[in-house]
């Protein structure tokens, strides 16, 4: 196994929240791990992503699934390991912060039984709106696929084609359909804290803001937000 990369989804409306990403991933990963964004326009005039979207009273939205994309990078995460080429690669949503080294994470891949590592939530939010009025989109395993380890190696992995991301529904990429059960490991509540919704059992190591990260307007004193904003400023300066 070689080679470990970090992938961050773009979303030109979260700019604040991928600046923050990037910059807490980087702090905590040593230099010689690249630590790279995936843009929907990057993916779309590379060819590695060809599904068609639409745009429906003002949102983002895949045909394919007849349902809303909450941000650009919904369905383009499944293109980490193709982007990755080989090793491990971590995919994580543009609204987290990192608070911990990534080395202990990257561990994980000891166990070469697992394609895949992720918190296995139980989430199921209300109905409605999150950040900025996107929908709330209900889904099997719903948050699972926000913080993602691949192990490029594995060779179930071989099934997550370029064909198999561009033709089915986003629900099924989300729920890991070209996976069996046993093939995805779990990772600890703590590399995937959801603000608001996580039942602290330790020390957060990377925080998910899902549904608001502090500079919206309703979200500017949830947990973590001081820190938040900190690492923002660092990132400005």
């Amino acid at each position: 196994m070689s080679g470990r990369s970090i992938w961050i989804g773009f979303d030109p409306r979260e700019a604040a929240a991928y600046a923050v990403a990037r910059q807490t991933a980087e702090a905590h990963t040593p230099k010689h791990i690249p630590v790279r964004g995936i843009v929907l326009d990057d993916m779309r005039a590379r060819g590695l992503y060809t599904r068609p979207t639409s745009r429906r009273d003002g949102r983002l939205w895949d045909d394919i699934s007849e349902a809303p994309m909450a941000t650009e990078f919904a369905i383009s995460r499944f293109l980490t390991p193709l982007l990755a080429k080989n090793g491990l690669a971590l995919f994580m949503d543009c609204d987290v912060m990192l608070r911990a080294p990534t080395a202990p994470l990257f561990a994980h891949a000891a166990d070469k039984s697992k394609a895949v590592w992720c918190v296995k939530h139980n989430f199921a939010p209300p109905e409605g709106v999150k950040m900025d009025g996107q929908l709330q989109t209900l889904y099997a395993r719903k948050n699972w696929s926000s913080v993602m380890l691949f192990n490029y190696d594995h060779p179930s992995n071989r099934k997550l084609t370029l064909d198999l991301i561009n033709t089915v529904p986003g629900r099924d990429l989300h729920r890991f359909c070209w996976l069996e059960d046993d093939e995805i490991g779990g990772l600890a509540p703590e590399w995937n804290y959801l603000v608001g919704h996580t039942v602290p059992d330790g020390e957060p190591r990377i925080v998910h803001f899902t549904d608001g990260i502090p500079s919206m307007p309703g979200y500017e004193n949830v947990a973590f937000a001081d820190e938040w904003r900190e690492q923002l400023q660092r990132w400005a300066e």
